[in-house]
Order: structure tokens, then C-alpha cells, then sequence
């Protein structure tokens, strides 16, 4: 199977007619990263699912079409615009002002946003380490720190934190950024021992290799790397943001530390 730049087209399509539902009804989320790719989705699937969402990225363009397509599809959708990366406090701001934006109320909560700079070890400048372990771990960290104290006062709340099929294979060229989501794995189930006895739960997602606009440079690499999975093919930036609204929705309510592997079994069979 080729992948074209028609798919990803037909990809970003797709979201502007989900099918619409009631299951995140009267919930509030705060999507990192959603300005495009898969936060993108991801928005666009809490939304159709009736969650009032907050639009996240650092191009206050590129979040108010996210935020006005959702609009425009029926949804609910505010911008706050930030770049969480650049300090602590920064990404507290963030907390602070998307939780103000979402009437005082933050229930689920979607670790979407990462970077993904490759090259050996040796190559791999330092201002791209920083970047990595600050984007993929640190704001990640901080904002459950910021959040989830509420939820727990409440007790209720779903963090979902979005991690790669990655975490769990060597691959050269490519070494920090798994070891970051195998990070974010980690603390998935450590926050899920810490936060689930008081109600939140907490649980992650590991996309497989998925058409982007952010790698439709590369689509040929894709299709090689995902050739040789039960799947065939890349996987869909929906498809992934549907895992992500059942860890969300109540009807993952008995789903706590787990990572569901949506990969097109790249990670477990090869045929």
C-alpha cells in the first residue's frame, strides 16, 4: 500500500463529519499540541463527543482554525495560546488560564504535546535535548502537578497521556525521544497508584507510525516502517484520537494505568 498526500487530506477531512455524541457531555478537556496533527484530532473527537475543549499550540493562527472548525461542526472549543517548554511557570500560566477558559473546571486532561528532533546520540544538539526532556516529560509532569489536585478534591478526573510505539524498541538514530515516552509510560502507572484512589484515573496511548502533516515529507519512510505490520499501512490521526476519547469516557471507568497500544500491531506481530 503507497500513501499519497491525498490521504492525509482525506484524514483531515474526516474530522469535519464525525459522527456526534453525548458520552463526554457537560465535561471539560485541555488538549496539548492540538493545533495540528493528532492533538488536532484528538480536539476534534472530545468535541463531537459533547466535551467543551481547550485548543492548545504556540500559533494562535493555526489554534483559532482548529477551535473554529469545531465550532463550525457543532463543537465547543476556546484558545490558549502557549509555549509550555519555555519554563515552569510558563506551563502553570497555561494551567491556570485554560482552566479559567473552561468555567474553573478541568476534567480530562490529554498529554498530547511533543517534539521528535532526530539523529545519533552524538549529533543531537544540546539545545534539543533540552527541548525533548522539557516538552516530552517536564510540562507533562507539571501539569498534573498544576491539575490534578483539583480532580482529586473532586474526585473524579482521566489524564491521558499520549506516549509511542517507540517506548518499547531500540532504534538508532532515534535514541532520546523513546526514552522519553518510555518516561511518560512510566509515569502514566505511577500516577495512576498515586491519583486512582482518589478518582482520577490515568492512562496513556502509543500511537503507531501516523500520517501527519507534520511528516508528510515523509511518507515513503512510512509506508517502509509500517510494510511489514498486521496493519500495512500508517495509522490515522482519528483513529488514534478514538482510543484516546474511551480513556477519557466513563466507559473506561475500570482502566487504570494501562497503555493501549494503537499501532497497528507494529510493536507486537509482523507478518
Amino acid at each position: 500500500m503507497t500513501t499519497t498526500h491525498a490521504d492525509l487530506a482525506h484524514a483531515r477531512e474526516a474530522l469535519s463529519s464525525l459522527p456526534r455524541d453525548e458520552r463526554l457531555a457537560g465535561r471539560t478537556a485541555i488538549v496539548t499540541g492540538s493545533s495540528s496533527g493528532l492533538g488536532e484530532a484528538i480536539a476534534h473527537v472530545l468535541a463531537a463527543s459533547g466535551a467543551h475543549v481547550v485548543v492548545h499550540g504556540r500559533d494562535a493562527g493555526r489554534a483559532d482554525d482548529v477551535a473554529h472548525a469545531i465550532a463550525e461542526a457543532g463543537g465547543r472549543a476556546d484558545v490558549v495560546v502557549a509555549d509550555l517548554a519555555a519554563s515552569p511557570e510558563a506551563t502553570r500560566d497555561f494551567a491556570r488560564r485554560a482552566t479559567e477558559a473552561l468555567d474553573g473546571r478541568v476534567d480530562v486532561l490529554v498529554n498530547n504535546a511533543g517534539i521528535f528532533p532526530v539523529g545519533p546520540t552524538y549529533e543531537l544538539h544540546d539545545d534539543a535535548v533540552q527541548a525533548l526532556l522539557a516538552t516530552n516529560v517536564r510540562v507533562p509532569h507539571d501539569l498534573v502537578g498544576a491539575l490534578a489536585p483539583d480532580m482529586v478534591a473532586r474526585g473524579s478526573g482521566a489524564i491521558v497521556n499520549v506516549t509511542s510505539w517507540m517506548r518499547s524498541v531500540g532504534t538508532p538514530g532515534v535514541g532520546l525521544y523513546p526514552a522519553t515516552k518510555a518516561a511518560l509510560d512510566h509515569l502514566t502507572k505511577a500516577w495512576a497508584a498515586e491519583l486512582g484512589p482518589s478518582g482520577v484515573r490515568v492512562n496513556a496511548v502509543a500511537p503507531g507510525a501516523t500520517l501527519t502533516p507534520g511528516n508528510a515529507d515523509a511518507l515513503t519512510v512510512l509506508d517502509a516502517m509500517t510494510a511489514g505490520s498486521p496493519a500495512g499501512r500508517p495509522g490515522r490521526p482519528v483513529e488514534i484520537a478514538h482510543a484516546v476519547r474511551f480513556l477519557a469516557s466513563d466507559e473506561a471507568s475500570y482502566v487504570h494505568g494501562a497503555t493501549i497500544d494503537v499501532d497497528g500491531g507494529i510493536v507486537a506481530a509482523r507478518v
